[in-house]
């Protein structure tokens, strides 16, 4: 696995400082700050890898928290720790 890229980082930081959203979706948008993110790619990326997932269920389309995943806590953690 390449090492994280720094925007990747920081949208992980934002989820994990209970700023983001993401909407219900096969694809699902990520949302800081009520703002889309400008990379979609990698917002998709987050949630297909694990890293991120809705907090609650919602209805097709509908944006609901975003939480971090175990392992996207671990990614977190393992970043801070090897800076």
């Amino acid at each position: 696995m390449n090492p994280p890229s720094h925007r990747t980082l920081a949208m992980l930081r934002a989820v994990a400082a209970g700023r983001g959203q993401v909407s219900c979706s096969s694809e699902p948008d990520l949302f800081i700050d009520g703002v889309p993110c400008c990379d979609q790619f990698t917002a998709h990326a987050l949630t297909h890898d694990g890293l991120i997932r809705p907090d609650r269920i919602g209805l097709i389309g509908q944006r609901v928290p975003a939480a971090l995943t175990s392992a996207g806590h671990a990614l977190l953690t393992a970043t801070a720790t090897a800076a």
